[in-house]
């Protein structure tokens, strides 16, 4: 999305895919209600919520992230892109930390990029992408979707009806993905986002 963005030993470097999220997002909002407000859930580096920010004329963005490096650097990546103003960088699991801040019912979207590797893959033929990140930006508990089941459920508290949960999986993760959504009952709808090669990357589902 022609943005460069710092990053550091301890967040996720954006890749190929995490970029098709983020224009289908700013497509999705662009035909959306003005002003928007967005969650950048699993922020990292901030570049999902930045680039919204930047993209989406008075979108306001709640960014939010697991550790406070992590924190630190998607903030200074706020400031680099002067977006102080409307992108705020708050630290928490998940969504603890944004609770009670009257954004419950009210947010436009929920975009997320979640750990989706599984932990035992994390210790075989993934285990190079420990090398220069962080386990927490990779690990997804034994089945890769740890983070999406509380992902799914959690949004729904904040989403406003028609409300859009946006976020990436895995590679062959698109089952597990479909039967999440709808075993959670609160989404009208889901469609799922392919990559060059056809292959299945994201999911955008509206709340009911």
């Amino acid at each position: 999305m022609e943005m460069d963005f710092e990053l550091g030993p301890n967040v996720l470097a954006p890749r190929e895919e995490t970029e098709l999220l983020g224009k289908v997002c700013v497509e999705h909002l662009a035909h959306g209600v003005a002003e928007p407000v967005v969650i950048d859930m699993c922020c990292g580096s901030g570049n999902l919520g930045i680039a919204i920010a930047r993209n989406i004329e008075g979108a306001r963005v709640y960014a939010c992230d697991l550790t406070p490096e992590t924190v630190e650097v998607a903030r200074r990546n706020v400031g680099r892109f002067s977006l102080g103003d409307r992108v705020t960088v708050v630290q928490g699991d998940l969504f603890e930390n944004i609770r009670n801040q009257g954004l419950e019912g009210m947010v436009d979207m929920v975009v997320c990029n979640p750990p989706y590797i599984s932990s035992g893959r994390l210790t075989a033929d993934r285990a190079h992408l420990l090398e220069h990140e962080p386990r927490e930006a990779f690990d997804g508990g034994p089945y890769g979707i740890a983070i999406h089941q509380r992902l799914i459920y959690d949004a729904l508290d904040f989403l406003r009806p028609g409300g859009a949960l946006a976020f990436e999986f895995g590679e062959g993760q698109e089952r597990q993905t479909l039967a999440l959504v709808t075993r959670t009952a609160g989404y009208s709808s889901a469609r799922f986002v392919f990559d060059v090669s056809g292959v299945p990357r994201a999911a955008l589902c509206l709340k009911r």
